[in-house]
């Protein structure tokens, strides 16, 4: 998986020079008549994580960094979708969970999610979007304290993702700045609320 991840993330990170060749500053080829994109993104969240145990439910919150990237496709003016895949920063918190003493909780988790946006108004270059996403979150959770063992729960599960943000066309890159809400099927639930800034490259 480690190996994919790195060699996706090496064509993205090759691909914009390839970004600025077309004759007119906009696309210089088309797939199936649509124009393709990559985009790279970057950002902090907040973590929470209804984690259960020994009959008590607690918050485990933390801030973490996440980073994207993504392969898309515009449908038209003002629609599009993309493969998006995200990396989460190490999530840590502790509480007390009755006669099993105080839990020290990691998260760690990924995402691969298709979506959707859709751009508003009639302007050029700054545009409102909204953005639908689900797709499958790897996760691992690992809990440690002094009256338990070490234990770890690698998992796959089901993702969603919703965001609203605003884009700033420049022809062939743009620039998102957007507001993002995760949610994870593991334990109780994983919530995340997120921010993040991209760059968009078309061809």
């Amino acid at each position: 998986m480690k190996k994919i991840v790195v060699s996706t993330l090496a064509v993205l990170m090759a691909c914009p020079a390839f970004a600025a060749m077309g004759d007119n500053g906009g696309s210089s080829w088309q797939l199936w008549g649509l124009d393709p994109y990559i985009g790279l993104r970057g950002g902090a969240s907040y973590n929470n994580l209804n984690y259960k145990y020994n009959g008590h439910k607690e918050s485990m919150t933390d801030v973490i960094f996440q980073g994207r990237a993504a392969l898309g496709l515009e449908v038209c003016d003002t629609v599009r979708s993309e493969i998006e895949y995200s990396y989460f920063s190490k999530a840590k918190d502790h509480a007390d969970f009755g006669d099993a003493g105080r839990i020290d909780v990691k998260s760690k988790m990924q995402t691969l999610l298709f979506n959707t946006y859709m751009e508003f108004g009639g302007y050029q270059v700054v545009r409102p979007f909204v953005g639908v996403g689900a797709g499958v979150a790897f996760t691992d959770v690992e809990r440690k304290g002094d009256l338990i063992g070490k234990h770890s729960d690698d998992k796959t599960r089901f993702s969603a993702m919703g965001t609203v943000g605003v884009t700033f066309d420049m022809d062939y890159f743009a620039v998102d700045l957007a507001a993002r809400y995760n949610y994870i099927d593991i334990q109780s639930g994983l919530h995340n609320f997120g921010g993040d800034l991209g760059i968009r490259f078309m061809f």
